[in-house]
């Protein structure tokens, strides 16, 4: 009784959703995520019994963490990056 509209019907296409543009912008955000980490780690003491105040430095305190938000920014934007903008 009813057609099937065939036109709507989508082929699958072999296209890949990012393009080389956003996975450079992924993996500095992935460096930039890694590099705040391994600045966070250390400053500990081998006897809990003494203290040592360098936890409280400026690389662990500052510059660690503002390096993985600004990671992390840069991989929203590398998600959100459309790299055919221009082309249409």
């Amino acid at each position: 009784m009813s057609k099937k509209n065939k036109k709507n019907v989508q082929k699958p296409t072999n296209e890949f959703l990012f393009q080389k543009k956003n996975y450079i912008f992924l993996f500095i955000g992935l460096a930039l995520i890694a590099l705040g980490f391994i600045l966070m780690s250390g400053g500990g003491s081998d006897d809990p019994n003494v203290f040592n105040p360098d936890i409280y430095n400026f690389r662990r305190i500052r510059l660690a963490p503002t390096l993985v938000l600004i990671g992390l920014g840069i991989q929203v934007y590398a998600i959100l990056l459309n790299p055919n903008k221009n082309k249409k």
